[in-house]
């Protein structure tokens, strides 16, 4: 099923405007895409996890007013500019809930994610999100002229050719349509150096059909692949099933 096809209108718009200039062979179904975090930051003086464990959602900088990269997200600021380029303006005068949720494709399988440089924890989404998503190489922020969605996906190809550092080797990814954890999220990966309020947080992060915190993986791991990235070691929190 394409997934799109229940989109909102202004974000199956954008999915729709970035699958017309995509070509390339279809996505490995089996890769994620995982937003990456920092389990201690804040967002409007609450630990980070708080908010989706209250909301049952995460949410773009738009909505919380934090970010662990650029924070440009209001009138004038890059994010909006580059979002309207990159989206045929679907989202220019939308709601902040509307607007996509930023991670990364982690083709490399890596058990720190796709994206370390914004945070050695991360959330990893489910298969069907990727058909919701699009995705550029390089990152939003180098004003990309490559783009691709899960039908057709030139972007691992360039990763792959390329040499950049493990910090910036990622395919930026965007999730439309809203994060729902228990919809969407099928592992919660939190950093093993993290203890104490982060996972204590990350424990009220549940998925109502299995009962058990977003730490437990519902479907396949990840092969280790080392980075300096890391603050620590990926680990479940304590008495859930295994994580990443």
């Amino acid at each position: 099923m394409d997934f799109r096809d229940v989109l909102p209108p202004r974000a199956r718009r954008a999915v729709n405007h970035v699958a017309a200039g995509a070509s390339g062979p279809p996505l490995d179904p089996d890769a994620r895409i995982t937003l990456n975090f920092h389990p201690d930051r804040l967002s409007a003086g609450v630990p980070i996890l708080d908010a989706p464990a209250r909301d049952g959602a995460y949410h773009s900088q738009f909505v919380t007013g934090t970010s662990d990269g650029g924070l440009t997200a209001h009138p004038g600021g890059d994010r909006r500019r580059r979002e309207s380029r990159i989206f045929g303006g679907a989202h220019d005068d939308a709601d902040p809930a509307e607007r996509p949720v930023y991670g990364a494709l982690n083709f490399r399988r890596r058990t720190v994610g796709a994206a370390p440089r914004f945070g050695s924890s991360h959330l990893r989404l489910t298969g069907p999100a990727l058909t919701r998503a699009t995705f550029c190489y390089p990152d939003s922020a180098a004003e990309p002229t490559d783009f691709g969605v899960a039908s057709a996906m030139p972007l691992v190809a360039l990763a792959e050719a390329d040499e950049r550092d493990a910090l910036d080797d990622c395919i930026e990814g965007h999730a439309h349509g809203g994060v729902l954890l228990d919809r969407d999220v099928e592992a919660l990966v939190l950093d093993a150096s993290y203890r104490g309020t982060p996972e204590t947080a990350a424990r009220r992060l549940s998925l109502p059909s299995h009962g058990t915190p977003v730490t437990g993986s519902r479907s396949r791991n990840c092969a280790a692949t080392p980075t300096t990235a890391a603050r620590g070691r990926p680990t479940s929190v304590p008495g859930s099933p295994g994580a990443a």
